[in-house]
């Protein structure tokens, strides 16, 4: 058996055939690869995951090193989403991917073509842009689920899964549920990763005076590319990328009931 045949060997042992041959089928989209998304999208590619798009528009930033898994010194000003195209291409060279520069908005939505995906990640910041996929992608018959804000946070054990409307403690879930109420509401219900910790930042203030915007107050973190990204906020190593860890089991664990079945 080749390299490529031994790549998920012990997934198999565990999840059986029927999951290697649904995850190698399954197209999933995920949108953001900073601290959360590029574990979520990582951990996919070593499930097996055979098809997936992720997208950003950013580069990588030397404040992206502490959590980010394509940050480091080397690939400081790099596309985000190159760095991670050729790591997961040389965990698996059969992976189909597809490497997105942009950014997610009402003006970009139809070139995604959200109805094409099996599962839509979302690993995002932009509140307004949040908001909007959230609506688009529970409009879709694919598996969504979202990440809620990673940052202020420090217990793992504190971290949860629950449908959207039910989500407690997290700043960022109760500010989307109220701009989702403003702008109509959800044709149906989602799931989840947060935490209820909300921890204050114990360092300076270190946002230059010109991202200052108080558009969206309740942002948990902000990347250079933004300047409506209010602010940006104290972040572990290792939260973000439980996050992102527990959004691919989400997918990995509804395969396996779908094979399953």
């Amino acid at each position: 058996m080749g390299i490529e045949g031994d790549i998920f060997q012990r997934t198999q042992l565990l999840l059986g055939r029927d999951f290697i041959e649904k995850a190698a089928k399954a197209r999933v989209i995920v949108f953001g690869v900073g601290g959360v998304g590029s574990w979520c999208a990582e951990s996919l590619v070593r499930s097996g995951i055979g098809h997936i798009t992720i997208v950003d528009s950013d580069r990588v930033s030397v404040t992206n090193i502490n959590r980010q898994l394509m940050a480091t010194t080397r690939t400081v000003d790099m596309v985000k989403v190159e760095v991670l195209r050729e790591r997961f291409l040389e965990i698996n060279p059969q992976l189909d991917i597809l490497a997105l520069q942009q950014i997610y908005s009402p003006e970009t939505h139809a070139s995604f073509g959200l109805e094409n995906y099996d599962y839509i990640i979302d690993a995002i910041d932009s509140l307004s842009n949040k908001v909007y996929l959230i609506q688009q992608a529970t409009k879709t018959n694919a598996v969504f689920f979202s990440s809620m804000g990673a940052a202020l946070k420090t217990d793992p054990t504190r971290i949860k899964v629950a449908e959207f409307w039910k989500v407690q403690g997290c700043p960022l879930a109760a500010a989307l549920r109220s701009r989702i109420k403003k702008f109509g509401g959800l044709t149906s219900k989602f799931m989840c990763v947060y935490s209820d910790e909300v921890l204050p930042n114990r360092g300076d203030e270190i946002l230059p005076p010109e991202l200052s915007d108080n558009d969206n107050p309740t942002e948990l973190k902000a990347d250079n590319w933004s300047h409506k990204k209010a602010r940006i906020n104290g972040t572990t190593s290792y939260m973000p990328a439980m996050f992102g860890m527990t959004i691919a089991s989400m997918v990995v664990r509804d395969l396996t009931r779908e094979s399953e079945s």
